[in-house]
């Protein structure tokens, strides 16, 4: 496995396998891995003859206030898990070789963008959409993996792969959980244990949501409170969102009656978290 920091390494690289007729898969991921990323390793790597993955703080996504600085980093790591799960090449870029001085193109998108996690984090989905396409043109990829976890931003990357016509698969992976429910993310190292336990509140409001929609509630307004109650009976829980969308459209639903994301992030503590399922 190797290491680049460079463009044009990754492409130099990329362009050799394809002229050797093999396939690329591609993981972009901003670090910290985990037992979700590696999911999405082991499945790039099942369907893949090489694959490529990103490791990239992508400073465009985060906001003024949000935590840039603070985001948890350990390239060791990432490169043993990497290395575990039989990825090819990690390319690990700084952010001067992504965005070189003078940069000031970017991709950007409506609708999709603008409800759930948009609307606390207004320029998150401009700085994502600008990296993974970036990426996209970099990598060169067959096919790109995404987990559910992240669900607006597996919808909003599909969105664009489609609308600007990349060519690339966009492979969506299923939540990778805790043992005792909570999705795995590297934003849980920020959680004490006091809050850990608390966010436990996250995956119990949801499975109860699931419940009701699977018992045949129908109303997305009932499934929402239902949710809402349940985490509000936590004292270190603060709702962001509870929302009930079309899973296609990301608009808001008031009847259930086609594929719905069931979407949530609450803060616990100063550590905001976000978690979901899809019913289909």
């Amino acid at each position: 496995m190797k290491i680049v920091e460079t463009v044009e390494k990754v492409r130099e690289q990329v362009r050799s396998w394809h002229r050797e007729g093999l396939s690329v898969g591609l993981v972009p991921t901003m670090g910290y891995l985990h037992e979700g990323h590696k999911s999405l390793i082991d499945r790039a790597v099942a369907e893949n003859d090489r694959v490529v993955v990103s490791v990239f703080v992508n400073p465009m996504q985060f906001g003024p206030s949000e935590d840039l600085e603070s985001y948890p980093r350990d390239m060791e790591r990432d490169a043993a898990l990497c290395e575990e799960a039989r990825a090819s090449l990690i390319f690990h870029p700084q952010p001067e070789e992504m965005y070189p001085e003078g940069f000031s193109s970017y991709v950007d998108m409506n609708t999709l963008t603008e409800g759930l996690c948009g609307k606390s984090r207004p320029i998150h989905f401009r700085g994502v959409c600008t990296v993974v396409a970036k990426l996209f043109h970099i990598a060169e990829p067959d096919r790109a993996y995404f987990g559910q976890k992240d669900a607006q931003q597996l919808a909003v990357i599909r969105h664009m792969v489609n609308d600007l016509s990349f060519g690339i698969e966009i492979v969506g992976c299923p939540i990778v959980r805790e043992e005792d429910g909570l999705a795995k993310s590297s934003r849980n190292t920020y959680l004490n244990q006091d809050e850990r336990n608390a966010a436990l509140v996250l995956s119990r409001s949801l499975k109860k949501g699931r419940e009701s929609v699977e018992g045949g509630e129908k109303s997305a307004a009932a499934l929402a409170g239902r949710i809402r109650k349940e985490i509000q009976a936590e004292p270190l829980a603060k709702i962001d969102y509870v929302e009930v969308v079309d899973w296609n459209t990301l608009e808001p639903v008031e009847e259930i009656h086609k594929p719905v994301l069931v979407a949530i992030a609450v803060y616990i503590g100063k550590t905001r978290l976000i978690d979901n399922f899809i019913y289909e």
